[in-house]
């Protein structure tokens, strides 16, 4: 036993440094994480209407809360249904991404929630208009009681240049 005595100490000398080096790593990738630079945003021309932000920017990706179709001069939701609503929506959210330094071309997915499923193609004619070409990636859901009594609300996420 007493001749194994040394190597039985080097094996426990080998093992606590790779333990060491190992935990140093998930230290190392642990400040890395958390170093991805993070911005959260608001519109400064107007209070935020929840408690929440406008928008995230998390590096080069900007994720955008969900836009409802409220007119931003009078704060209040547009009149006429599921077509004036889609469309001040879409507005909305084509003005959040400008002022955050993205557009309706860097959109990469969307995100639809219609609270009459049956409006469904109403809401289809307006998006199309605001994406002509390649389409964003989205998943839609009927929702039972919007934000404000809202017929459509979309959120998204886009890239910035």
């Amino acid at each position: 036993m007493t001749r194994h005595f040394p190597l039985i100490l080097i094996a426990l000398f080998l093992f606590s440094a790779c333990e060491s080096q190992d935990s140093m790593k998930e230290q190392s990738t642990k400040e890395h994480a958390s170093a991805v630079d993070v911005e959260f945003l608001s519109n400064s021309e107007q209070d935020s209407p929840g408690p929440f932000s406008e928008a995230v920017r998390v590096g080069n990706l900007l994720f955008l809360s969900g836009q409802i179709g409220i007119d931003p001069a009078t704060r209040l939701l547009v009149e006429g249904g599921i077509l004036p609503e889609a469309r001040q929506t879409m507005e909305n959210i084509k003005a959040t991404l400008e002022r955050h330094g993205s557009s309706l071309e860097e959109v990469v997915k969307c995100t639809v929630m219609i609270d009459d499923i049956a409006e469904w193609g109403n809401f289809n004619e307006v998006y199309v208009e605001y994406f002509p070409g390649k389409k964003p990636a989205r998943s839609a859901f009927g929702a039972d009681g919007l934000a404000l009594g809202s017929a459509v609300e979309v959120e998204c996420i886009a890239t910035i240049s």
